[in-house]
């Protein structure tokens, strides 16, 4: 069986969370495969909002397994919190969340680091959400790291104290105002590491191999989005992860040739949150209203997102390097109420006309070009077929289908999960 991806295709916040959650009773695992807890996937279902950070969006379903592949980095003291949660709701995860050996862990002295380097950076800084990402991931192929399965061997904490040490005197050397309380954080850490020991742990690798070969379907969940990537995002305001469709063979041990379908989800507009180049960001009354009605906050950090139209050099770049093959439109209901909607089409950079992404799109090298389309003014909300769609939206969609030439599969009108509709399958 092949392995399926969904992936966000704009700077995250796409929706992700809630289309694994539509998506899992046709799979039988999910697994993430990069990214830590600086994602946020959000989930909508019996009147109740659920928002997960490291575990992936399956959970809520019995029958599903869930994974945490090899390519993700955890926070043992943010796992445990959500854990708790899941405890509140009566989830047996036991028996249906595993953990890859070979993932990455977090330590405290990383998100001090974290913040001790962002606050060295002053006005250059990139916006990171001081979970300890950067710091962890350069361990990782600084090959200093310490894995979920170091913490099964007896000298483990010998391992930790090393590192933890060596960490101090990189915060020392930042010469920033970082105050804080090792013991006390120590101690969150460790008794979150005695539940960490508590699940399951896997060579996740043979794990999946040997569920492909008994015709198990695996769905990979990506998080952030794929102009995040470290390689091909707007670097440096990027996360330290691959983000894209490569980023599930090397965080899940997939050979290349054993990807499937290719999910790509981006919202009917533009978001981003924290630093970085946006091309098509608005600062009008249109834009707040985007923000307002879009509830537009960051669901791990609660920062407010920069809202813009949306931008097809980007999304055509995004679906070229992941090999979309289906495309899925979130939030079209936000959009509902303007006369008039503005598409970037093409950029003019450095006086000529291009429709592809440069290696820079500063303010100062690109201009975006629009191209008008008519508004819709339907509440979207309560819509359960895709004939109820307003023709204006039809005619977006559609519009967008030609630029991209990928089909559109789904539009969402709603956060709940019930709130989306199949316009075709393929």
């Amino acid at each position: 069986m092949a392995v399926d991806l969904l992936l966000g295709l704009q700077w995250g916040d796409e929706g992700k969370g809630k289309i694994v959650d539509v998506f899992t009773s046709k799979y039988d695992i999910i697994a993430r495969f990069q990214g830590g807890p600086n994602a946020g996937h959000t989930l909508v279902f019996n009147g109740r909002k659920h928002v997960l950070h490291t575990i992936p969006s399956g959970i809520f379903h019995d029958d599903t397994v869930n994974l945490v592949g090899n390519g993700v980095v955890i926070d043992p003291v943010i796992f445990k919190k959500e854990l708790d949660k899941l405890d509140e709701q009566n989830v047996d995860y036991k028996k249906s969340l595993c953990i890859s050996r070979k993932a990455h862990i977090i330590l405290p002295t990383h998100r001090l680091l974290d913040a001790a380097s962002e606050a060295s950076k002053g006005k250059a800084k990139i916006g990171s959400t001081l979970k300890g990402i950067g710091p962890t991931y350069m361990d990782k192929t600084g090959r200093n790291g310490i894995r979920v399965g170091d913490i099964e061997l007896a000298d483990w904490k010998d391992k930790y104290r090393a590192l933890a040490d060596k960490h101090e005197a990189m915060i020392a050397f930042y010469n920033v105002d970082i105050q804080y309380d090792l013991d006390e954080l120590e101690a969150d850490f460790f008794d979150a590491i005695e539940t960490l020991k508590s699940l399951k742990f896997i060579d996740s690798e043979e794990f999946i191999h040997q569920a492909q070969a008994s015709g198990k379907s695996i769905l990979a969940e990506g998080a952030q989005g794929s102009l995040l990537d470290i390689d091909f995002g707007t670097y440096p305001f990027v996360t330290s992860s691959n983000t894209t469709a490569a980023g599930a063979c090397t965080g899940l041990g997939v050979a290349p040739n054993q990807i499937g379908e290719v999910f790509g989800i981006f919202k009917a507009y533009t978001t981003r949150v924290g630093s970085g180049p946006f091309p098509t960001e608005l600062f009008d009354k249109d834009g707040e209203t985007m923000a307002k009605v879009g509830n537009e906050f960051g669901a791990t950090t609660g920062r407010p997102r920069r809202c813009g139209w949306l931008d097809l050099v980007a999304l055509r770049y995004a679906c070229q390097v992941n090999g979309v093959t289906q495309l899925i439109m979130m939030k079209g209901d936000v959009l509902s109420g303007f006369k008039t909607l503005k598409v970037c089409t093409a950029y003019k950079y450095k006086g000529e006309e291009i429709t592809h992404l440069p290696y820079n799109i500063e303010e100062e090298n690109v201009t975006p070009i629009y191209t008008e389309v008519k508004g819709w003014a339907a509440d979207l909300t309560g819509m359960t077929e895709a004939s109820q769609l307003p023709e204006n939206l039809n005619a977006y969609v559609e519009f967008l289908e030609k630029e991209l030439n990928i089909p559109i599969t789904i539009v969402s009108v709603g956060p709940d999960r019930k709130q989306t509709i199949v316009r075709k399958t393929v």
